[in-house]
């Protein structure tokens, strides 16, 4: 089995593309209990990427956010 590659998954409500940022595991714990308090409150928040860069993210202009692992090559929303 391949090892998961852990992404958070923006979808922005202004639509487009979803935007994917690779994630540590420490970050990956991190966000999973946070998350949708950050959707809910439309905070701004820094993540640290895999690659040990910084991004502020303003989630009042996400309309959906998720972990992902970017090993899956089917994409179905909610499903494993």
């Amino acid at each position: 089995m391949a090892d998961q590659k852990p992404a958070l998954v923006l979808h922005l409500a202004a639509g487009g593309e979803p935007l994917l940022f690779a994630l540590t595991t420490e970050e990956t714990e991190r966000l999973t209990k946070d998350l949708s308090h950050f959707v809910r409150t439309g905070s701004v928040q820094s993540i640290q990427t895999k690659d040990e860069s910084e991004v502020a993210i303003n989630f009042s202009h996400v309309a959906a956010a998720y972990i992902d692992d970017l090993n899956r090559k089917t994409r179905v929303f909610g499903l494993h």
